[in-house]
């Protein structure tokens, strides 16, 4: 398989990314979207190969798969389908940016197929825990789960298939972050074990989240998705690229609290975002019942009232439309937004403090601060206006 070269300008320069013509993006077609964030920009460079390659290793392995029949097949091609389907690529981004702010030398092919891999795993993640949830929606249609009930003829062949479907995509993301090209074998090493380890913090971050009963909702954010959506893909990125323990060190600091940060944006979305945004319909993870940051803070701050209203709605798949606005309103009034949203403000500010101290051009701390405001919650708007 043919991969085009995706170079950067010398990262000790200046934060501009050089745009390959192949890929299509020029400053004036790319910089509206990003508006001067330099990690955005990174991400808008990227974001179509990675894509393409996502793509093209499902190609592979369904072709493949055609030979056993279409019924074979189409496990693979829900998992496709849900993995080329309005995906961010916030995580592969991360890598990127790990590969330059460790001095990664050359063209960014190495953190391009990490990403790949990234991606994957991210695939496979979300098929398992749609189900585990019984969500049939992800990414604004269906779940794989519930392509595969409707495909094949039945909710339990639907959810079998789909779990084999996310052990296919798990195994082809450990392929291909294991094929990468060009690496010093101890190099190689180090990098599956920080992926390895970023699989069993899920693990058992998904386990103590399905159990409902975290007592330290941030510890089980930092199992959950500090370590796969923040810590570890910086990490893997700094480790193709050689990176020194004490930058490995910095990174971790760098991205310990923006990890919880991410979940508790996560979080806001999930309950006050829009369907377009979240792909889900609204209320989704107050019906779904989930122990999220914001009930969390209601326990804490909800009067009697905002407590019976949040009662009404939490956990119970029969909740009507009143029942949800009512139990939306009372995280709210309550304080528990205001409490997360400060909380989630709290943690970039950390996170941006820790940038400022990296020894690091500054054309990667740029970088490193778009993550930041990125991720950075602003008020809402009638917060903003008191």
């Amino acid at each position: 398989m043919t991969r085009r070269a995706l170079p950067l300008t010398d990262p000790g320069t200046a934060p501009t990314l050089a745009r390959p013509m192949n890929q299509g993006i020029s400053p004036t077609t790319a910089e509206p979207a990003t508006n001067g964030n330099a990690f955005l920009a990174l991400l808008t460079q990227i974001k179509p190969e990675i894509e393409r390659r996502i793509a093209a290793r499902f190609d592979e392995k369904i072709t493949r798969a055609r030979a056993y029949g279409p019924a074979v097949a189409v496990m693979l091609e829900a998992a496709r389908d849900l993995s080329l389907r309005g995906g961010k690529r916030v995580r592969a981004g991360l890598i990127a940016a790990g590969w330059i702010v460790a001095g990664g030398e050359g063209a960014l092919e190495p953190a391009i197929d990490a990403g790949v891999a990234f991606e994957l795993l991210q695939s496979y993640l979300l098929i398992q825990d749609d189900w585990m949830d019984g969500d049939p929606t992800r990414r604004g249609g269906p779940s794989v789960h519930a392509a595969l009930a409707k495909e094949l003829g039945g909710e339990h062949i639907g959810a079998t298939s789909a779990i084999l479907a996310s052990d296919m995509t798990w195994g082809l993301s450990v392929e291909t972050l294991v094929s990468i090209a060009g690496l010093p074998a101890e190099r190689r090493l180090q990098v599956l074990q920080v992926f390895m380890r970023i699989h069993e913090d899920v693990v058992l971050g998904q386990q103590i989240d399905v159990l409902g009963k975290a007592e330290d909702v941030e510890a089980m954010h930092d199992l959950k998705t500090g370590s796969y959506t923040m810590r570890g893909p910086l990490s893997i990125g700094a480790a193709l690229a050689g990176g020194s323990p004490e930058l490995h060190a910095a990174l971790a600091r760098f991205a310990a609290p923006l990890g919880i940060a991410f979940q508790l944006r996560d979080d806001l979305i999930g309950t006050f975002g829009d369907h377009a945004e979240t792909g889900k319909p609204v209320g989704n993870d107050i019906i779904a019942g989930k122990r999220t940051s914001l009930v969390a803070e209601a326990e804490r701050l909800a009067n009697e009232d905002e407590r019976r209203a949040l009662a009404q709605a939490h956990g119970r798949a029969d909740a009507d439309a009143a029942a949800i606005a009512a139990a939306t309103r009372a995280l709210v009034t309550s304080g528990a937004r205001r409490a997360v949203e400060e909380r989630q403000r709290a943690l970039c500010d950390a996170a941006a403090k820790e940038v400022a101290s990296m020894p690091v051009s500054a054309a990667a701390r740029a970088i490193l601060a778009g993550v930041v405001e990125a991720l950075r919650v602003r008020p809402a708007r009638s917060e903003a206006c008191s």
